[in-house]
């Protein structure tokens, strides 16, 4: 028969270790298994110290920035300021050259009644006589519109020897410069009694033959007066032309 053989020894707490028996496990760290933490560390801390100044780098840029842009704007305050006079200044400039040029073209239309009763003088026939001439005023044209004929015309009243004559004479002032040719014509012509001449004898009686009376109408010509120097000159007009030839020179009028 078998037998049992229990050792109640071995049992007991400890007994194994006792001559040389097993050792209880315990854990251990391999070597250099702490170098992930100092990195993790590490990082942890960089990362931080590296974003902070990052972030002070920006702000500091930003204030100068700010700074730059603060600066920019009050110089383009000034410039702004500096712009309005400028173009201030040139549209006080443009209204005064268009007002200087306003008083030369009118300047310049001038005709003097010295050269325009010396064209007549010179243009009439002699069988032609001059009874009275005046000037007609310019058209009248619609608000905003300027006139054609700022000089106006001219209106020659007197009797003739005969209708030829009185058609010779008007034929003779549109070759002048001073007339628009197409604007002269003959407003009335009519054969009238001449005068009886004054002084004559008592009872002494003269036929006299019958004369035309005329009345003559024409526009003075739109050519500035700068134009015509020399036809000026030749009829005396010599302040208007010193005056004309001051403008040229100051660029005013140009040549």
């Amino acid at each position: 028969m078998y037998s049992l053989d229990i050792n109640f020894l071995n049992d007991r707490p400890g007994a194994k270790n006792q001559g040389g028996g097993e050792k209880k496990n315990r854990p251990s760290l391999p070597v250099g298994g702490m170098t992930p933490i100092y990195v993790g560390v590490a990082v942890a801390v960089f990362f931080p110290a590296l974003l902070g100044t990052a972030l002070w780098f920006v702000q500091a840029q930003s204030a100068n920035v700010d700074e730059k842009i603060a600066v920019l704007e009050q110089e383009n305050q000034q410039l702004e300021a500096k712009i309005g006079d400028i173009k201030q200044i040139r549209a006080q400039t443009e209204s005064i050259k268009s007002e200087n040029q306003a008083l030369v073209s009118v300047f310049d239309q001038i005709k003097p009644w010295s050269a325009m009763l010396q064209v007549v003088r010179d243009r009439i026939p002699a069988t032609v006589r001059i009874e009275s001439i005046k000037q007609t005023p310019p058209e009248t044209v619609a608000q905003g519109q300027s006139a054609p004929n700022r000089a106006g015309g001219i209106e020659i009243s007197g009797t003739a020897r005969s209708f030829n004559d009185v058609n010779d004479f008007l034929l003779s002032l549109k070759q002048s410069p001073f007339f628009k040719s197409a604007e002269g014509k003959i407003v009335t012509a009519q054969l009238a009694d001449s005068p009886i001449p004054q002084g004559l004898p008592a009872g002494v009686t003269v036929k006299v033959p019958s004369v035309v009376k005329y009345t003559i109408i024409s526009k003075l010509s739109d050519v500035p007066a700068s134009e015509l120097m020399r036809e000026l000159e030749q009829k005396g007009t010599v302040g208007l032309v010193a005056r004309i030839r001051s403008l040229q020179r100051t660029g005013v009028i140009q040549k």
